[in-house]
């Protein structure tokens, strides 16, 4: 028995806000859509992997996501590290980064941390 990644979910408050995020920030776009009554899920693509991001945008949410200590993220490999820095550094959503280990972290509009390497 075999198992391969598919996607991981972050849950969105504001879906438009946080499509734009990606799609500037990784250059991520819309692979697919479900809409339901209540919630829509929206599957972002980074056009070379089969790997997806899931948005989940429920209609009645209101309050931010408890996100706990943040103690889990998302791992991208950039082909371009000093060009990925030098934009995110411009959108200013850098929140730690660690030049010894030529990492850094950026956050989300809900908070949710993404590791460059």
């Amino acid at each position: 028995m075999a198992f391969n990644f598919t996607h991981v979910n972050f849950n969105v408050l504001d879906l438009a806000r946080s499509m734009a995020f990606y799609e500037k920030a990784f250059g991520f776009r819309e692979k697919r859509r479900l809409e339901a009554e209540g919630f829509t899920l929206v599957y972002l693509t980074d056009g070379t992997t089969d790997f997806e991001l899931e948005l989940t945008y429920l209609d009645a949410r209101t309050e931010p996501y408890n996100l706990g200590e943040k103690e889990f993220h998302l791992a991208l490999h950039t082909d371009d590290y000093a060009a990925a820095h030098a934009l995110h550094t411009e959108m200013g959503v850098i929140c730690y980064e660690n030049v010894e280990m030529g990492i850094y972290f950026v956050e989300d509009p809900d908070g949710y941390w993404i590791e460059v390497l």
